[in-house]
């Protein structure tokens, strides 16, 4: 016998409601797990054995999932055939690897006859590693697009996806000055980008706020907390993370949980890693060796980094 339209409704009903009430729970019995991050956009870094060498380590390790930032370093080629063959790469990972854009990976590249192709190479970029609607490697693990949204179909690059009562999110802003050049009537990309990010960034609190998410997550390839560019002696140069870092200080400061930014400028310093709090939002850079980042909400700050033998700062 077929079941009637109100009996579907509450077994429905039911069935989303025991849903909510085990997540609830998965919740308050307490989270603990673990992030990677590599970056593969540092300025040393030649040919593909340093990403290898990180994808094996964080493979070996318990990991919740990997962002890979850069598929390329400034000094190698921006050919097709490497975009395709560090696709594959990270594509045979065994965690889930969300890409996170990296400047190096379209801004410095040149066609034959040297002009600059950066604006195609980025295009190429987002047809070949932002197509999915999941994470590559192994654990597939779903993810959203701020692509979807009809306005900023162009942004494939910018995601977000969930682990707990936890939000992470890529967002694209190059190292280098967030790509704004001086060159009068040239800024085209970095002006749409702008906006587009302003939105995103807003929606993605707004969605938190929301879902009373404990915190948000940001990886990014350039620092938006950084020192300004120096001034040069003709003119100012002009802070192209102005407007985002103080739209993340404004809408962090309306946020309930905690806001943390992973960015890749690191630096080649021996010193270990450490997260940079001022109120409830934080930074902390990724340098040529990977980072392990810890979500414990027993923590004080929910977020800690990890040293390979499992030591906590």
């Amino acid at each position: 016998m077929p079941i009637r339209p109100i009996r579907r409704i509450l077994l429905c009903t039911c069935f989303t409601a025991a849903i909510l009430m085990a997540g609830g729970a998965a919740w308050a019995a307490g989270q603990d797990f673990s992030f990677g991050v590599i970056n593969h956009a540092a300025p040393g870094v030649k040919g593909d054995e340093a990403l290898r060498q990180a994808l094996a380590e964080t493979d070996a390790d318990n990991l919740a999932f990997v962002v890979v930032n850069g598929i390329k370093s400034p000094s190698e080629r921006c050919d097709d055939a490497l975009y395709a063959e560090r696709h594959a790469m990270l594509s045979q990972a065994q965690n889930g690897i969300f890409v996170s854009l990296a400047g190096s990976d379209w801004i410095t590249c040149r066609d034959r006859e040297n002009r600059s192709d950066a604006i195609e190479r980025l295009a190429r970029m987002r047809e070949i590693f932002y197509a999915s609607e999941f994470s590559l490697g192994a654990s597939r693990l779903p993810m959203l697009r701020q692509s979807l949204t009809p306005k900023f179909r162009s942004y494939a690059e910018n995601t977000r996806w969930e682990i707990g009562n936890v939000l992470f999110a890529t967002v694209n802003l190059p190292a280098a000055n967030n790509h704004f050049l001086l060159d009068g009537g040239r800024n085209n990309e970095f002006e749409d980008r702008l906006i587009a990010n302003r939105n995103w960034l807003q929606h993605l609190f707004a969605f938190a706020a929301l879902k009373k998410s404990a915190a948000i997550v940001f990886f990014s390839d350039g620092n938006p907390f950084g020192p300004p560019p120096k001034r040069s002696f003709f003119r100012a140069q002009r802070d192209g993370f102005a407007e985002t870092r103080k739209l993340f200080s404004d809408l962090a400061g309306k946020f309930q949980g905690r806001v943390l930014v992973v960015h890749a400028q690191g630096g080649k310093s021996k010193a270990p890693a450490q997260i940079l709090w001022s109120g409830n939002l934080g930074s902390v850079g990724v340098g040529e060796r990977w980072l392990k980042v810890v979500v414990d909400d027993h923590l004080p700050q929910l977020f800690a980094v990890a040293d390979a033998d499992g030591e906590r700062r």
